[in-house]
């Protein structure tokens, strides 16, 4: 297996504060992956054996309900932690990461978790940080669908990914992948025939431009308004 380079990273908020010695020691157990657009990095139900970083790239989770119904959970973004099952007390994957752009991934067997957490307690603390973060917008989507019309979810879906993976633009600010219609209508617990014509509306209105693939939003105090309910 071939060593991985710190440089690639020392960056990350994850392992700020780790000396370069047991950074080394971290990485000699990692493995590295490439992942093509629509490859799955495991998939929902599988063993949890491994606990995975994304270092490039974005990927979406997907969930199939009881009922069959597939909802997008979560956008994994560069630098953040996923697959950590041991964190939710179950020893299955609870979901299927899907690569939504060209990504790579490091993964960890999930032994290697316990000993690093011992010798550097600030890696825990940074992981639970992101946990919580995730808690924190699974529990605001979750309001959001209880108690909010369609086009203001939609409209705080597109929000968060414009802060998450915008980029921004002379025209705008552009998400920095391939979002498609049907991931909106999955993310907001909606069909697509809504967020189409949410979308189109949209569109004519000079909110956003392109709406079936790297969306552009044009004006965003617009779209913060109608997450309001002001529009």
């Amino acid at each position: 297996m071939a060593e991985i380079d710190r440089s690639l990273v020392r960056a990350l908020p994850l392992f700020a504060n780790m000396t370069d010695e047991d950074l080394d020691r971290l990485l000699a157990r990692a493995s590295m992956r490439r992942v093509q657009i629509s490859e799955t990095v495991f998939e929902q139900g599988q063993k949890a054996t491994h606990f995975f970083l994304l270092l490039h790239g974005r990927l979406k989770v997907t969930q199939v309900t009881p009922e069959g119904q597939q909802i997008i959970v979560r956008v994994v973004h560069p630098g953040d932690l996923f697959g950590f099952a041991q964190a939710l007390q179950r020893d299955d994957y609870p979901g299927t990461p899907i690569a939504a752009a060209e990504s790579v991934v490091m993964s960890w067997p999930n032994d290697v978790w316990g000993h690093f957490v011992e010798q550097n307690p600030h890696l825990a603390v940074n992981a639970m940080r992101t946990i919580g973060q995730r808690l924190q917008e699974a529990h605001t989507r979750i309001r959001e669908m209880a108690t909010e019309e369609v086009e203001r979810r939609v409209a705080h879906a597109v929000l968060r990914l414009i802060d998450q993976a915008g980029r921004r633009e002379q025209d705008g600010v552009r998400i920095d992948f391939p979002l498609t219609r049907q991931d909106v209508a999955e993310m907001t617990g909606t069909t697509l025939h809504t967020v189409s014509r949410i979308f189109s509306a949209w569109e004519s209105q000079g909110i956003v431009k392109g709406g079936r693939q790297k969306l552009l939003v044009r004006d965003r105090p617009r779209l913060e308004a109608l997450a309001e309910g002001q529009g």
